[in-house]
């Protein structure tokens, strides 16, 4: 399970079992969300968020903290996806200890 991010006490990660399309979970305290990126020609068109099945989602802060890390690291994800799924390849985590924004 590849941590990819902690962002002010959020944890972005990929499971190690994952499948398409490209998607990253947000976790804090017990709850968690996904985002999914969705790319077209190979460009990222649009990210879904939605709450993960079975799990009680993040809260409105923790949303927002979520939607922002992913909007602003897309494309790294993107590339952290493709190494670790594709080329199976290890990826770095990052501690990101200021704003995005």
């Amino acid at each position: 399970m590849p941590k990819l991010y902690e962002y002010f006490g959020l944890v972005v990660l990929f499971y190690s079992n994952e499948h398409q399309p490209i998607h990253v979970h947000g976790k804090c305290q017990g709850r968690e969300s996904k985002a999914e990126i969705i790319l077209v020609n190979g460009s990222i068109s649009f990210i879904r968020y939605s709450d993960e099945a079975g799990r009680a989602p993040l809260s409105a802060s923790e949303l927002r903290v979520f939607t922002e890390l992913v909007d602003a690291k897309a494309q790294d994800i993107v590339t952290k996806w493709i190494d670790y799924f594709v080329l199976h390849k290890s990826v770095r985590s990052e501690r990101i200890k200021q704003r995005l924004k």
